[in-house]
């Protein structure tokens, strides 16, 4: 029964999220407050996984291909589809339940825990508008992120596929180029956008929602993480049946 309290409570926040607004001229500053929090703040660590992550993709797929009858340029191929439809959207997903997760919950949980909230309230404030919505707009930048790792992918692929010799540049650029399906992207962009949003309520339901002190905070960060990346795994199956089946 917790759990179906859990789901009901967290969709009457998503409902309160809409009403009351805050006025836009302070609504502004906070999503471009969030953006540089929650989006600029994460790619760097996004960058650095993504071009490292795509050269080791490329290399096991070269090592695995013994045969002299399998064309070199395969490797290009699957590494590829390994970053468009599986790394950039859903394993950079849970990456960043971690780092934007623990980092939404804890503020918010901070400010539950110094009754910071409760000032918001008593001030006539809707708090849920006033500290989940600019989140939430501004993780509509997280394509933007992921379009950046699928980039970078490729590219260390392409970096661990040239200079480690396991097959030459221009079989490695035929291979990203063959059988290429644009709506692939589209579905990478369409997970993207769901995972953006479950990114940014569901540590922010678990932060605002948080009982008891200091300690608790923490609690409810690893929490809010393992709720977030199981999430994003069912929905990530999900979406897959029904897009690309």
């Amino acid at each position: 029964m917790a759990y179906l309290q859990n789901i009901g409570a967290y969709f009457i926040m998503i409902s309160e999220m809409f009403r009351r607004p805050t006025k836009w001229s302070v609504m502004k500053n906070l999503i471009f407050k969030e953006v540089e929090d929650l989006v600029i703040g994460s790619l760097g660590i996004v960058a650095f996984i993504s071009f490292f992550v795509g050269g080791v993709v490329t290399i096991q797929t070269a090592l695995n291909i013994n045969s002299p009858l399998i064309p070199k340029y395969l490797v290009g191929f699957a590494t590829r589809q390994s970053v468009i439809l599986e790394f950039a959207p859903t394993f950079i997903s849970v990456i960043m339940a971690g780092k934007v997760g623990s980092f939404i919950t804890s503020s918010i949980g901070t400010m539950r825990v110094t009754e910071q909230i409760d000032a918001l309230e008593v001030m006539g404030v809707n708090s849920i508008n006033y500290l989940v919505f600019p989140k939430t707009i501004a993780m509509l930048l997280y394509p933007f992120v992921i379009s950046i790792a699928m980039f970078l992918g490729i590219i260390g692929g392409m970096a661990a596929c040239v200079y480690g010799g396991f097959s030459t540049l221009e079989d490695y650029i035929t291979g990203i180029q063959l059988d290429f399906i644009p709506f692939h992207i589209t579905y990478a962009f369409i997970k993207t956008i769901v995972f953006a949003f479950v990114l940014s309520t569901i540590p922010s339901y678990h932060g605002y929602y948080m009982k008891g002190g200091a300690l608790e905070v923490g609690k409810a960060s690893t929490i809010a993480f393992v709720w977030t990346s199981v999430v994003i795994i069912l929905l990530n199956y999900i979406l897959t049946q029904m897009l690309l089946s």
